[in-house]
Formats: C-alpha cells, sequence, structure tokens
C-alpha cells in the first residue's frame, strides 16, 4: 500500500499538476473553504479533545491558518517569480537569477499542543511552493486528527495528501524530534523542526505590573497551558515580585471566576499520561501559591501559580506542557540573563519592562528562537514574522514568505550566451603565463566588486 502511494505521489508531482500557479491558487482557496464551512465542525472536535473555549479555537487556530492562506493567495504570483541578482562587473554580460522550485512530496508532523494550526500552517506553505503533502495530525488529539482526515482530501486534490518526503517538518517536543532528525539523516531528507523548550520570561521592576500580569497569565493558562510557545517561567525582580503575585491572583479570577473547573474558559489536559506529568511535577516542586487542584477523572489541573522553586526542582527540568507556572526570583537583569544563558536555547525569550534599554538587552545578550517585549506568543502568530527555533530548541522557521521558501529550493541559475570566446578562450589549455597573467589582471578590476571578473 505505501509503495503504492509513493509511485502515485511521484508520478503525480512529476506530471507537472501542482507546479502550476492556478492549481495552486486553487488548493489554497480550497483551504480557506474548508476552515469557514466547517468551523464548527472543528470547534467541536477541538472542544471534545482539549476541552478547548470556541473562542480559543475561532482565534488560535481557524484565523491563524486562514490568515496565512490568504496571504499566500495574494502573494504567491510575487513569490514564483525569480529574483533576479544584480549585476556587477562579474555578471554584466550574463544574467544570474534565484528560482524557487518546490522540494516534490513533503511530510508535516502535528502536535497536540494545537492540532490545527500546527499541520494546516506549514501545509499552506507546502500548496504555495508548489509540493505534494502529506498531514500527519498528533493522534492525541483523536477527533480533531480525524476531522483532518476525512475532510482534508474532500476539500484538495488527492495529490496534495500522498505519500514520501523530500522535506519533513515536525512540531512537537525535543525527544520525538531528535529522533526524526536522525531517522531523516540516514536518507539525507532536510527537516524543519519547531521544538518545545523552557521559555523564559523576565519581569523587570519597571513595568506596568497590571498589564503584564494579565498577558502573562493569558499566555500561560490559555489552553490549559498546553503550548510549546507559552512563558514556562517568570525570573521577576525581587523588589515586584509581591505585586506580581496578587495581580496574577486577580486575574485568574478575573479570567476563570472562583472555581476555574465550572469556567468554559478553561480547557483541559488532553490525556491521562499528560495528566499525571504535569501534576507528578507540581506536586514536587516548590510551595504552591495560587490553584494546585487536580481531578483525574476531569483531566482537571487548576491554574497554579508555584513560589519558592529552585533551578533543580523537576519542573525546572522538564518542559511544562499544562496550566503551572513557576516564579523564581532574581535581583537585576544580568542575573535574569546569565540563568537564560546558562540553559538550552528556547523557542521564545518573553522580556517585560517600560526601560528600553532593559529590553534591548534582553534581546541581544540571550538567544533564542524568538523574542517578544512586553506581551507573549503574538511574535509565533505573525505572517510577516519567521518563526523558528535555534539549537536545542529546532531549525528552520515558517510563515508567510518564509513558509514558502522552507517548501522550495532556491535554483541559482546563469544564463550566459555563447559570445566573446575571443576573451573566455585564456582559461582552456594548454596553460600559459601569460594568459594567468591576463586574468589575473582582470581579476584585480573586479576586487572592489562583488566577484571574479566573468573571463571564464
Amino acid at each position: 500500500m505505501c509503495v503504492d502511494l509513493l509511485r502515485r505521489a511521484r508520478v503525480a508531482f512529476q506530471a507537472g499538476r501542482t507546479i502550476k500557479e492556478v492549481f495552486r491558487l486553487a488548493q489554497l482557496e480550497a483551504v480557506v473553504r474548508m476552515l469557514e464551512e466547517h468551523e464548527c465542525d472543528f470547534v467541536d472536535a477541538l472542544g471534545r479533545d482539549l476541552h478547548k473555549p470556541r473562542f480559543e479555537t475561532v482565534v488560535s487556530e481557524l484565523i491563524l491558518v486562514k490568515n496565512e492562506a490568504l496571504h499566500a493567495i495574494n502573494n504567491l504570483k510575487k513569490w514564483m517569480q525569480p529574483q533576479h541578482v544584480e549585476r556587477n562587473l562579474s555578471t554584466t554580460l550574463d544574467e544570474c537569477l534565484l528560482l524557487s522550485e518546490p522540494l516534490g512530496v513533503v511530510f508535516i508532523m502535528g502536535t497536540w499542543c494545537s492540532p490545527v494550526q500546527t499541520c494546516l500552517v506549514p501545509l499552506v506553505g507546502a500548496i504555495a511552493a508548489g509540493n505534494c503533502a502529506i498531514i500527519s495530525p498528533c493522534e492525541c488529539t483523536a477527533h480533531t486528527a480525524e476531522l483532518l482526515h476525512r475532510l482534508v482530501p474532500s476539500y484538495l486534490d488527492n495529490v496534495i495528501v500522498e505519500l514520501k518526503f523530500d522535506h519533513v517538518f515536525f512540531t512537537g517536543n525535543r525527544e520525538e524530534g531528535s529522533k526524526i532528525a536522525q531517522a531523516a539523516a540516514r536518507t539525507l531528507t532536510p527537516v524543519t523542526l519547531i521544538l518545545g523548550g523552557k521559555n523564559p520570561c523576565y519581569v523587570d521592576q519597571h513595568c506596568d505590573i497590571s498589564t503584564t500580569a494579565q498577558r502573562i497569565a493569558w499566555a500561560r493558562f490559555h489552553n490549559a497551558g498546553q503550548s510549546v510557545v507559552a512563558p514556562d517561567y517568570i525570573l521577576c525582580h525581587v523588589d515586584v515580585q509581591a505585586q506580581l503575585m496578587q495581580a496574577l491572583k486577580c486575574c485568574l479570577m478575573q479570567f476563570y471566576g472562583a472555581d476555574p473547573r465550572e469556567s468554559r474558559s478553561y480547557g483541559r489536559m488532553v490525556n491521562l499520561e499528560i495528566f499525571n506529568r504535569t501534576r507528578d511535577m507540581l506536586w514536587r516542586s516548590g510551595k504552591v501559591a495560587v490553584g494546585g487542584q487536580v481531578i483525574e477523572a476531569d483531566k482537571y489541573i487548576a491554574p497554579t501559580i508555584l513560589t519558592g522553586v529552585s533551578e533543580s526542582d523537576p519542573i525546572m527540568q522538564q518542559d511544562i506542557f499544562g496550566p503551572v507556572l513557576p516564579v523564581l526570583t532574581v535581583n537585576n537583569m544580568e542575573e535574569a540573563i546569565a540563568f537564560i544563558n546558562k540553559q538550552e536555547k528556547p523557542l521564545c525569550v518573553y522580556a517585560y519592562s517600560s526601560n528600553s534599554k532593559v529590553i534591548s538587552r534582553l534581546m541581544s545578550e540571550t538567544s533564542s528562537g524568538s523574542f517578544c517585549s512586553n506581551d507573549s506568543i503574538l511574535q509565533s502568530l505573525m505572517v510577516a514574522l519567521p518563526f523558528g527555533g535555534v539549537g536545542s530548541s529546532g531549525m528552520g522557521s515558517y510563515h508567510g514568505r518564509h513558509s514558502f521558501d522552507t517548501f522550495s529550493h532556491r535554483k541559482s541559475c546563469l544564463l550566459r550566451g555563447t559570445r566573446f570566446e575571443c576573451v573566455t578562450y585564456l582559461r582552456y589549455p594548454p596553460y600559459e603565463d601569460r594568459n594567468l597573467s591576463l586574468m589575473t589582471w582582470a581579476s584585480t578590476l573586479s576586487q572592489k566588486s562583488q566577484g571574479w571578473c566573468q573571463i571564464l
């Protein structure tokens, strides 16, 4: 069966059907139509899988994918055009250009945290670039996976949902990402890895505490904390810890009420494995300042804030895919920067401060896949900004034009004529010192330009 799928995918791609602009546009428009016509189905599936509120599903899953598709539709013609390289002395008589060509058949693996967007946003880039693709939704979110398996083939041409990999795009945890990279390396298959990590969030003594608390609480506790881009822990300046804790408590009351279990705006753990993992980390780390209630039968963990957390606690040694927020204190910004730089490079670094110098230093003196000041998560959602990891938080990036480039090979093309052989003959054997002197002299003329004088 797999051999047959591979054969059909290769035949379809080699026939050139997916390469045509009109075909790509039709498939992108079908993605938009699918999201619009089946919004209720997606809301229902994510509600059953994650107890995800309709608001979160529409805003963080469906609108995000729709914006990506519409952006690709509006820019596809420009993206597909050859990019001409600036002429210089070495290319005066020639034409140099970069041609974006599809890689072939690509494999996209989503994650259970955001099962729709982590499958369909990369798919938009793969389609726009002219590839065939297979998407693999995470089976942890079974209802959403079943919906995608049912809907995608009925809206997209079956060529788009086939097999074999000329590129693998994976969103998930580091352990699985490492295994996928190793497997792909055996066949020299390029990969894009968007991996989770410990995303630090520095809160400076000079900041709007109320707004800071609201934005951090929203980012950490939406989707019951199941996110690869949420703040993983807070490094709070010691002078404002008490104020921040009080503000966070007020935010949680405002967002979810006295009993978040009864709130229609609060989700659940995706399965018992993630529930147990998060509960065990919570119980073995720091001191519960807010929340802490767990109900296994409902896969419910209350929004929880921990204080008195040490660097060696389990909650600081593993990625948190749950509604738990550890708060550590630092004496100054330098201490926060040093703490962040001791860890593996994260997917995101967040900093809250009204002092632009503080923001500038956090941005320039730490390394991460992305950075956002005075807010969280938004930098990972914008079509104009590439999003991806660095070091142990992944490789490669996507969104907008960057998705198109990820799923394309930028082929270098030099278009030459056969004139001026009276000059290029100098490169041919038998080699003579006179010819070498002429070529050396010619090269000195182009040293102030961008390359070797094109007498070759």
